[in-house]
C-alpha cells in the first residue's frame, strides 16, 4: 500500500514533527523516474531561439537540469543525497513552447522522483531565464512526474 493509500505521510514522526525518513533497513534496488515540464513561449520567442545571444537556451537548459538533479538534496530539505547513476534531460521545441523531459536513475534505497522533478523544473527555469528579455509573459506549466520504476511501492505511470 502506498503512503497516500494508507493515509500517512512519510516525512513526519509520531509527534507530527517533520523528519527525514530512515531508509537504512531498505535493500538497494534499481530505481528510475521521469518528469516533465512545459515552457509556454510566444511565436516571437520560439522564432528567436536559435539566435539567442546568450547561447542555445535548450542546450543550456539541459545542462542546468542535469546539474540540478545532482544537487536535489541541497535544495529540498528532507531529500536524501543519492548516488545518481544517470541523468538525462531533453528540451525540445513543441507547439507553443518547449517540452522538458528529465530522467534520473540510481541503485539505492530510495527513489529518484525528486531528482527528476528538480531537473525538469530547473531546466524550465533556465529556458525562462535565457528568453525573458524577449517576453515577460512566459509561463512554466505542468511540472509533473510521468513515471517511476522500482522500489517498495512498485512501478507507476501517468495515464
Amino acid at each position: 500500500m502506498s503512503e497516500s493509500e494508507s493515509g500517512t505521510l512519510s516525512h513526519f514522526d509520531a509527534s507530527g514533527q517533520a523528519a527525514m525518513v530512515d531508509v537504512s533497513a531498505k535493500r538497494p534496488t534499481r530505481r528510475t523516474a521521469t518528469a516533465s515540464a512545459f515552457v509556454e513561449l510566444s511565436e516571437k520567442v520560439l522564432a528567436a531561439l536559435p539566435a539567442n545571444p546568450k547561447g542555445n537556451p535548450l542546450e543550456v537548459a539541459r545542462f542546468a537540469g542535469i546539474q540540478a538533479a545532482k544537487r536535489t538534496s541541497e535544495l529540498i530539505p528532507l531529500c536524501h543525497p543519492l548516488p545518481l547513476t544517470h541523468v538525462d534531460v531533453q528540451a525540445e521545441i513543441a507547439e507553443g513552447g518547449v517540452r522538458i523531459t528529465a530522467t534520473a536513475a540510481t541503485v539505492g534505497v530510495t527513489g529518484v522522483e525528486m531528482e527528476a522533478l528538480t531537473a525538469a523544473s530547473v531546466a524550465a527555469l533556465t529556458v525562462y531565464d535565457m528568453t525573458k528579455a524577449l517576453d515577460k509573459s512566459i509561463v512554466i506549466r505542468s511540472v509533473q512526474l510521468e513515471e517511476k520504476m522500482g522500489g517498495k511501492s512498485g512501478d507507476w505511470q501517468r495515464t
